[in-house]
C-alpha cells in the first residue's frame, strides 16, 4: 500500500513502469475494486473535462457577477485566425484552461483537479497535448492517475487549498500534476517526472490567493492560463533532461513552509493583494454594496 508521502518513492517503487500503472494497481487494492473499474471512472472525470471545455468555449458564457465568461470564445477566435503568438498547442492549452474555468464561475459542471479555482489547468494541459500529438484517450486517462498520486503527496505534505496556502496551493499543485500528466503522455521517466513537479511548484512559490469580492473569478481565471502555461514549461525543461536542483519533496515542503508564513489576508479572504486594490473594492461595493 502506498502513503503518498513521497513523490521520489512514487518514482522508485514504479521502476520500469508508469506511474500511472502503479498508483491505478494501488488504488484497486486499497478499495478492493477491479482495476478496470477505477479506470471507468477515471475516463468518466475525463470525459466531464472534455465536455466543459466545449461549454465553456461560448461567446454568451456569463457569470452572475459578470467578471468571467467569454474570454475562453475571444482567445478562440484569435486562434482561429491565426493572431497569437505562440503556435496552436500552446494557444488551444490558453482556450481550454479560461473556458474550464469560466464555466466554473459561471456555475457549470467541472472537474476539480484538484479545487474548483484551478480546475482548468490539468484538462487543459492533458487534452491539448492529446489532440496535438493524436495520443490515443487511454494514454491520456492514465495520465490523470499519475497527475493524482502527485496531487495526494502534495495534499499530505502541504497543502491544495488556498485558503491554507495561497494560490500557489491551488494553481501551482494543479500546474505540478498537468506537468507530471504532460510528461508521462510524452513518454518521459518517472524520474523526470518529479523535475517537472519540482520546476512548476518553484515557478510559483509564494503565489497568494486574493481573490476579487470574494468570488472565483479575478485573478483566478487568469491564472488558470498562467497555471497551464507553467505546465508545459516544467514539462519542456524535463524532457529534455534538465533537473531540478532541489528535489521535488523539499520544494513541496518549502511550499507548506511558506504557506504557513503567509498572511491571513493573502489566503482567499479578500483582504490583501488584488482584493485590496481600489478597483477591486469598487467592484465588491457594485456587487454586494457597502
Amino acid at each position: 500500500m502506498i502513503r503518498y508521502h513521497s513523490a521520489a518513492e512514487l518514482a522508485r517503487q514504479a521502476g520500469g513502469q508508469n506511474i500511472s500503472d502503479l498508483v491505478l494497481a494501488d488504488q484497486a487494492a486499497q478499495a478492493e475494486r477491479p482495476r478496470d473499474e477505477l479506470y471507468r471512472e477515471m475516463r468518466e472525470r475525463f470525459l466531464v473535462m472534455k465536455q466543459s471545455v466545449a461549454d465553456g468555449v461560448a461567446e454568451n458564457l456569463r457569470s452572475a457577477s459578470g467578471l468571467s465568461g467569454g474570454g475562453a470564445w475571444k482567445l478562440q477566435k484569435a486562434l482561429d485566425e491565426g493572431r497569437t503568438l505562440c503556435g496552436p498547442m500552446f494557444g488551444s492549452a490558453l482556450v481550454k484552461a479560461l473556458a474550464v474555468s469560466e464555466l466554473n464561475a459561471c456555475m457549470g459542471r467541472i472537474v476539480a483537479a484538484p479545487t474548483a479555482g484551478s480546475c482548468g489547468i490539468l484538462p487543459a494541459a492533458v487534452l491539448s497535448l492529446m489532440e496535438a500529438r493524436d495520443i490515443p484517450e487511454e494514454k491520456a486517462v492514465m495520465s490523470l492517475f499519475t497527475a493524482s498520486g502527485i496531487g495526494m503527496v502534495i495534499a499530505n505534505n502541504a497543502s491544495i487549498s488556498g485558503a491554507e496556502g495561497g494560490c500557489q496551493a491551488e494553481c501551482g499543485s494543479a500546474s505540478a500534476m498537468a506537468a507530471a500528466a504532460l510528461v508521462e503522455m510524452c513518454g518521459g521517466t518517472p524520474d523526470m517526472v518529479c523535475h517537472a513537479v519540482a520546476i512548476a511548484l518553484k515557478n510559483v512559490l509564494g503565489l497568494v490567493c486574493d481573490p476579487v469580492a470574494g468570488l472565483v473569478e479575478v485573478p483566478c481565471v487568469k491564472r488558470n492560463a498562467a497555471g497551464v502555461s507553467n505546465a508545459f514549461t516544467a514539462a519542456e525543461l524535463a524532457l529534455a533532461g534538465i533537473e531540478s536542483t532541489i528535489p521535488a519533496d523539499e520544494v513541496i515542503l518549502a511550499m507548506k513552509r511558506v504557506g504557513d508564513a503567509m498572511s491571513g489576508s493573502l489566503k482567499e479572504t479578500a483582504e490583501g493583494g488584488l482584493a485590496a486594490t481600489p478597483t477591486a473594492v469598487a467592484i465588491r461595493q457594485k456587487i454586494f454594496g457597502q
